[in-house]
């Protein structure tokens, strides 16, 4: 039995995708796909599945995903599953569908928080000043 390990990022959240043969089901963090909430994220992880098409029914897919928010973990949900899927199958067509609807599905996003800088309360932002 063939069992594929991908994993992938967005921000400070880190999914951990297992797919293997089986029926076609898809589980976040043990829950099931479709009752994931909320909606918005639900849509968001499901977007390679739906690109996929018939492939997705011969295959579970387990997803562990830690760190970050709501939308972050989606995003790094779905990334994991997009490579597993390109992996698991080894199909360049898929590859290249994957990279023509939305480049962050099997390439990660680099951008970071910039570090907190002294005499502010953030990186940006600077205390006032109560004179003058």
């Amino acid at each position: 039995m063939k069992v594929v390990t991908t994993t992938g990022k967005r921000k400070t959240a880190i999914a951990k995708a297992v797919l293997r043969e089986g029926k076609g089901r898809v589980r976040i963090n043990s829950v099931p796909v479709e009752i994931y909430t909320p909606e918005v994220a639900r849509l968001k992880i499901m977007e390679p599945l739906i690109l996929a098409g018939e492939l997705v029914k011969g295959v579970d897919i387990s997803v562990s995903v830690r760190g970050g928010g709501v939308m972050g973990q989606a995003e790094a949900a779905r990334m994991a599953i997009a490579r597993a899927l390109v992996e698991y199958f080894d199909n360049k067509d898929l590859e290249d569908k994957f990279k023509a609807y939305d480049r962050t599905m099997l390439v990660g996003d680099i951008r970071r928080k910039l570090p907190k800088k002294p005499l502010g309360r953030g990186a940006r932002k600077r205390r006032q000043k109560s004179y003058r």
